[in-house]
């Protein structure tokens, strides 16, 4: 069955300087050279006047650029038209490429697709493009780039090369173990080689934590009782005024989130209701959603006021801590430090939020807390859940292989294939269509 020729607006939204519309599938050529009068060099820009092959009517004057099947991005024949970015031209442009017999317009992610199922890419570099296109940072760009580059498939091929060596050497033990060129026994040659290639990727997978961190971004919540200086902190990071900040306690009753580039790195900073007794309703929800938000923190700023230094919150969360004592410009500092210091071991700072004292030295300490949970999160080469599952899975059976050792070795073998099997799925080299749909479908129409 002959595939459909598909095309889309692949740019920004219009109107725009440039409007690019891409075209590919089996009819790619054969449209554009009904559009324009000459054909250009593969792989070459060429300024050409679009033509309405009917009327005669001219659409646009566009750069126009042709890619041979081998050497285009979905790996069939392919056609970028660089339109101007006016609603009326795009708009004329896509109704005139829908006329025509066995084209249609893209669904989401399906260029990208075409492109997998081709053999341009592998289910890794996909994901890696996918998060090219919705970094936010400079550290999720250069985790995104590594991975769309290939360099996490280089890692998964090597470790199923060691998978399948094993496997090839238990065959020829079981199918030519009357040969006295093969040896009777195996496990000098290949054990100590999984035993290895186990330790390596359960190094991989302690580290899971730190690669999803950084593509889906820290979180950060303001906790502390109410008019401490939560909202103040927010506003102070965010440079403007994102929360209402009143004199009056319990002013903040809902989670307001505020998404920000630390050094690089992606952080989410929620601002919480304050932590008290209440009878009003709505503020006791907003409370039950602040200690909800604490115990999936990545990290908590308990905010105290330092005018009552003894009055600390009790958390239920194991993220790491630090406790700002803030408006110390309302107090006597000197006995001030000394009392608040022995309470417990989190790091300690004391400054005032709105007069900017002493806030470069807690965000110095802050910024080095994020860049130690982020810490080499650039190279994991996990950064999904469904890759710590499948490697988690290939680790348990590569595992059994190993400690059954009173199992027949064909049956160890088979726990070699299984292993095999979830390392294929990361990559798609095996059957995984159930889960091609969902990973595809987070692209934009154009990709």
């Amino acid at each position: 069955m002959t595939q459909d020729t598909i095309f889309a607006l692949s740019s920004g939204a219009v109107p725009a300087g440039v409007a690019v519309i891409r075209l590919s599938g089996p009819k790619a050529r054969a449209v554009m050279n009904r559009l324009i009068d000459k054909e250009p060099k593969p792989r070459f820009a060429a300024l050409r006047y679009i033509t309405h092959p009917d009327s005669g009517d001219v659409i646009d004057q566009a750069l126009v650029i042709y890619f041979p099947d081998t050497k285009s991005f979905t790996g069939e024949d392919a056609v970028e038209f660089h339109l101007h970015g006016g609603r009326a031209v795009v708009k004329a442009m896509l109704a005139l490429l829908g006329s025509f017999d066995g084209c249609r317009m893209a669904e989401a992610g399906e260029f990208t697709r075409r492109s997998f199922e081709n053999g341009k890419y592998d289910l890794t570099a996909v994901e890696g493009l996918s998060d090219l296109i919705h970094a936010e940072t400079e550290n999720q760009r250069k985790q995104a780039i590594r991975q769309a580059s290939g360099a996490h498939k280089s890692v998964i091929d090597g470790w199923r090369e060691t998978l399948l060596h094993a496997r090839s050497m238990i065959e020829a033990e079981l199918d030519f173990s009357d040969e006295e060129d093969i040896p009777g026994a195996i496990s000098d040659v290949i054990w100590p080689k999984l035993r290895e290639l186990k330790a390596d990727i359960e190094r991989h997978l302690s580290k899971a934590d730190h690669g999803e961190r950084l593509r889906n971004g820290l979180t950060v919540v303001l906790a502390g009782h109410p008019n401490a200086g939560k909202s103040s902190l927010l506003n102070w990071f965010a440079k403007r005024d994102v929360a209402i900040v009143t004199e009056e306690a319990g002013t903040t009753r809902d989670l307001l989130e505020l998404h920000l580039d630390i050094e690089g790195y992606p952080v989410t900073m929620i601002d919480t209701a304050g932590l008290r007794e209440s009878d009003n309703i709505v503020e006791r929800e907003g409370i039950r959603r602040a200690l909800e938000k604490s115990e999936n923190a990545d990290l908590l700023i308990e905010v105290v006021d330092g005018q009552h230094p003894e009055a600390r919150v009790e958390l239920n969360s194991t993220a790491r801590r630090m406790v700002l004592f803030n408006k110390i410009d309302r107090i006597d500092s000197d006995p001030f430090h000394a009392k608040s210091i022995e309470k417990g071991e989190d790091p300690a700072f004391f400054a005032s939020v709105k007069a900017g004292i002493g806030m470069d030295v807690f965000y110095d300490s802050f910024v080095k807390q994020i860049e130690s949970l982020f810490d080499g999160a650039e190279d994991v080469l996990i950064t999904r859940e469904r890759h710590k599952k499948l490697l988690s899975s290939c680790v348990d059976n590569v595992n059994k292989s190993l400690i059954y050792t009173d199992s027949p070795i064909e049956i160890r073998s088979e726990y070699l294939r299984q292993a095999g099997d979830e390392l294929g799925k990361i990559t798609g080299r095996i059957d995984v269509e159930e889960m091609l749909g969902v990973i595809f479908s987070q692209f934009c129409v154009g990709k």
